[in-house]
């Protein structure tokens, strides 16, 4: 009896990745034998045994070549986030999301060693890591604004900075723990690690997102508004002590604040609106509270010689 034949749908997506990983060997053994930029594409195609139409096909450059899976990651990214719980407050759902990353790397722990090796040595490729990396973090920061109200998006507002800077604290939270795992030549759980950097992401900036995420059918909830802080640091400097840094100025701007109003309500002779209270708007400050970014940088926007991102 003759057997069905099998689609080849399944199969394609597998096929492509391997041949990716393929091309990517051949790309990493040649770079470290010959050099990257004594490595032409004709030679690495010939290394993986394949035309160079086919390296073409997978890569625009020699430089993409080195990171065959981040497109692949970054769409288990995007499902982990499409199919978030309706009750996961969204900060949990982006750690849940990031740790696809890590995942890819902790697959390969000699692999990745190697690459990360590779792009502290060749600029060029440190940027197009930087430039694959950043992907992720747009993906987090559209999903975090997505979860403030529709009322929330109008000139002025706070909500779409803090979406962006709580992206950015988890990825630098992320490319924290993954570096320090590198340089150690991968060894220990990573994963582990990540989870005790989330803890001090959550802890920072988890109650800027769990009340307004709204519930269908449910009246939009009142929200607080003030400014942003971002910090600025070394790169050098201990996740930990970031954290800390932005708690502790997060804490002394908001009882500067508390005196402001304070003595306004003194001035007037009276206690500021209880409307506006009603409505979970405070009076806001005037003065910028700061501005850079968080941890050691926005991953794709930073100065040239600074670390890449990711391994």
């Amino acid at each position: 009896m003759p057997q069905p034949v099998k689609s080849t749908r399944a199969t394609a997506p597998s096929q492509r990745l391997k041949m990716r990983r393929e091309l990517a060997a051949a790309a990493m053994n040649l770079f470290a034998t010959k050099g990257y930029e004594a490595t032409t594409v004709d030679e690495i195609a010939a290394t993986a045994g394949v035309a160079r139409r086919t390296f073409f096909r997978h890569f625009r450059s020699k430089e993409e070549a080195i990171f065959p899976d981040h497109d692949d990651t970054l769409e288990r990214a995007r499902a982990v986030l499409d199919a978030a719980p309706a009750h996961e407050n969204p900060l949990d759902t982006v750690c849940r999301g990031i740790k696809e990353v890590m995942k890819m790397y902790a697959a390969s722990p000699a692999g990745s060693v190697e690459r990360y090796k590779l792009t502290r040595q060749v600029p060029a490729l440190r940027e197009r890591e930087i430039a694959s990396v950043a992907r992720y973090e747009r993906l987090f920061t559209r999903y975090l604004l997505g979860h403030f109200p529709e009322s929330a998006h109008r000139d002025g507002d706070d909500d779409p900075l803090l979406a962006e800077v709580a992206a950015s604290a988890v990825v630098t939270a992320h490319n924290h723990v993954l570096r320090r795992w590198l340089r150690a030549g991968a060894q220990g759980d990573v994963m582990t690690q990540l989870d005790g950097a989330f803890v001090i992401v959550r802890r920072t900036f988890g109650t800027g997102f769990s009340h307004h995420r709204e519930t269908p059918g449910a009246a939009p909830a009142a929200t607080a508004r003030g400014e942003v802080l971002v910090a600025v640091t070394h790169t050098d400097t201990p996740l930990p002590q970031i954290m800390r840094t932005i708690e502790s100025a997060l804490h002394s701007h908001r009882a500067g604040s508390a005196e402001q109003r304070a003595a306004g309500a003194q001035f007037t002779g009276g206690a500021p609106s209880s409307e506006g209270q009603s409505a979970g708007k405070e009076p806001v400050d005037e003065k910028p509270v700061g501005e850079g970014v968080v941890g050691e940088g926005v991953v794709g926007e930073q100065p040239v010689g600074e670390e890449s991102a990711t391994g």
